[in-house]
């Protein structure tokens, strides 16, 4: 007999339901996500003596003590998104009416019925560690990229000239602004100052070509704009969080290639044309172990980079799809992108450009072209090679 169970994840307390093959409840309980209550539900789900497969909506996060103990116990898992979940809940009788039971039946219902899920792998310690490190350096740069927008917004505010001769992307220009942001001040320290002062920073190119900059900006600009002091103090602040958060970055790159390096598939994503170091780290913490996919296509799938099929009547066309994990497609895209200067990807980029489609169509089917490539690569555990150039 096969039973199908579903688990709706939730910070503190989950819902399991375990359904037979004609869809009745044998189990349907709450779970408080603690060790001692995950292990009664497995002893439990244990006793029904059958062939059990285990759904979850969430992977990871607060799933994860959930995830590891039923991996433990050698219960296969699959994985149903949330948003399978709710389609199908709403194709019920009321299924406008959500609750965490409900969703658990629905997540026990899509187990039951299908055979398309993705398994959910055990969590190894390389991989989790590598999600996690991914997942933080995510956060940093989105922070950092909001900071920089600030920065560049209170400058233009007060010494517009000197925004635009500064690159706050740069350690020398957010070196400059910790200390050095009013024409007023500018002017005071002079050349030598102000070369001084951006020789601390160390390892700094072109130090009397950027001194030159704001120094010619700020004798642009006589006046002093209303809240020029508080805006300036704003700005060294945001300048010091900036190059504290490249530094961090840093480390994190650091951490990345050390975890990297031990990684058995890292060697042979990172073989392929424009993946590098960071986008390798992605696409193993996005897409976990090659196996959860069934086919290449099934990867593209999982990336939003497969066409759809819309068919009514006579009317069929592929459309591109809507869904997709946002993150894979990033790290294809962006690899795409990268591989450009390598002439196989150039010559099929400016083939798909000469039939008519736009740059980001192109690189789109650059990337979906390049997955195959890596599928072959991962399948076959051989690195890139001269055969795969027509494709990559």
């Amino acid at each position: 007999m096969r039973i199908a169970v579903g688990v709706d994840i939730a910070k503190e307390v989950h819902w399991a339901t375990a359904l037979n093959e004609v869809g009745e409840a044998l189990l349907d309980r709450r779970v408080p996500n603690d060790p001692r209550s995950l292990e009664e539900l497995i002893e439990q789900l244990r006793a029904l003596d059958a062939e059990i497969t285990v759904g979850l909506d969430v992977v990871g996060g607060i799933a994860s003590l959930a995830q590891a103990m039923l991996s433990a116990a050698g219960l296969p898992l699959v994985h149903v998104p949330g948003l399978a979940v709710n389609r199908a809940r709403q194709g019920t009788t009321g299924g406008e009416s959500k609750s965490d039971p409900r969703d658990a039946r629905v997540i026990a219902d899509q187990v039951r019925s299908r055979r398309d899920l993705r398994p959910i792998a055990a969590a190894e310690e390389l991989d989790t560690g590598i999600r996690l490190l991914v997942g933080r350096r995510r956060d940093l740069t989105d922070e950092q990229t909001r900071r920089l927008a600030r920065l560049r917004d209170l400058l233009t505010s007060i010494h517009p000239g000197l925004e635009r001769e500064v690159d706050v992307t740069n350690k020398g220009g957010l070196w400059l602004l910790t200390r050095y942001v009013t024409p007023a001040e500018i002017r005071a320290a002079g050349q030598s100052r102000l070369v001084a002062y951006l020789r601390r920073a160390g390892n700094l190119r072109q130090v009397e070509k950027l001194a030159e900059a704001a120094l010619a900006a700020a004798r642009a600009q006589r006046i002093a704009v209303p809240g020029e002091a508080v805006a300036a103090s704003l700005i060294r602040e945001l300048a010091r969080e900036a190059l504290a958060t490249r530094e961090r970055l840093e480390g994190l790159d650091k951490e990345l290639g050390e975890l990297l390096a031990r990684h058995p598939d890292a060697a042979l994503i990172r073989s392929l044309p424009g993946m590098g170091a960071v986008l390798t780290a992605e696409f193993i913490a996005e897409a976990g172990t090659i196996t959860r996919f069934r086919s290449a296509d099934a990867l593209a799938a999982a990336a939003g980079l497969a066409p759809v099929l819309r068919q009514s009547g006579k009317v069929r066309f592929l459309r591109r799809p809507a869904g997709g994990n946002k993150g894979l497609k990033r790290v294809f895209y962006q690899s795409a992108f990268c591989s450009l200067n390598t002439p196989s990807s150039r010559a099929f980029y400016q083939r798909k450009r000469t039939e008519g489609k736009r740059h980001h169509q192109a690189l789109i089917a650059l990337a979906r072209r390049r997955i195959d490539v890596l599928w072959a690569i991962l399948a076959s555990r051989q690195p890139f090679s001269e055969e795969h150039r027509k494709v990559a």
